[in-house]
């Protein structure tokens, strides 16, 4: 009976391998299909390359997350903290305002914390909760800076910008977090 039920789980899991690897590819392809139907769409094959880059090292990074932990929680809180690391880079490159160094040492503070937590559920929520307190701090830094200000709106955009990332990266670290209290509630019970 335990090996129809690991078939099962298996068969499912890679049902959804594939259903996020077609998600990538055809958000890769979106940008092709457009430059057919529009003439605003205007992409190089270096921008193809680079997006490909993007898309599939996100995908990959889910991957090994996806091979560290059975958990569903720390399933969700590696891919919550994947696809924000995605946006940042993203959303900083099309903004191009030259704040573009913060955001990515953001992601640097990231992956720095993930190490040194060895990938552990814990040290992850905290990790997690570092990369949120930097965010806030980067977007009221940013939001302070007298280039910002002298854009209109640009002071509340910016604490905009960075308050729905702040809420991603809490999200990713209460994920995290959900996984560290299973993961010590099946170790007491194992002790017990």
């Amino acid at each position: 009976m335990t090996g129809s039920g690991e078939r099962v789980a298996t068969r499912r899991r890679n049902y959804w391998r594939i259903a996020r690897w077609s998600a990538a590819l055809a958000l890769l392809l979106t940008p092709l299909v457009m430059m057919q139907i529009s003439d605003e769409w205007h992409w190089t094959p270096r921008g193809f390359i680079f997006a490909g880059i993007m898309i599939g090292g996100a995908g990959l990074l889910y991957e090994i997350a996806e091979r560290a932990s059975g958990s569903r929680p720390f399933r969700a809180g590696a891919a919550v903290a994947v696809v924000t690391s995605f946006l940042t880079v993203w959303t900083t490159i099309v903004r191009d305002d030259g704040t573009g160094i913060g955001f990515f040492l953001l992601i640097l503070a990231a992956a720095t914390g993930g190490f040194a937590a060895w990938f552990q559920p814990a040290g992850m929520a905290r990790a997690m909760l570092g990369v949120a307190t930097m965010q806030v701090l980067l977007g009221v830094a940013i939001a302070t800076a007298p280039s910002t200000a002298s854009t209109p709106d640009g002071g509340f955009r910016a604490l905009l910008f960075s308050g729905a990332f702040t809420v991603l990266w809490l999200v990713s670290a209460a994920c995290f977090r959900a996984a560290a209290k299973a993961e010590d509630k099946a170790a007491r019970r194992v002790d017990s």
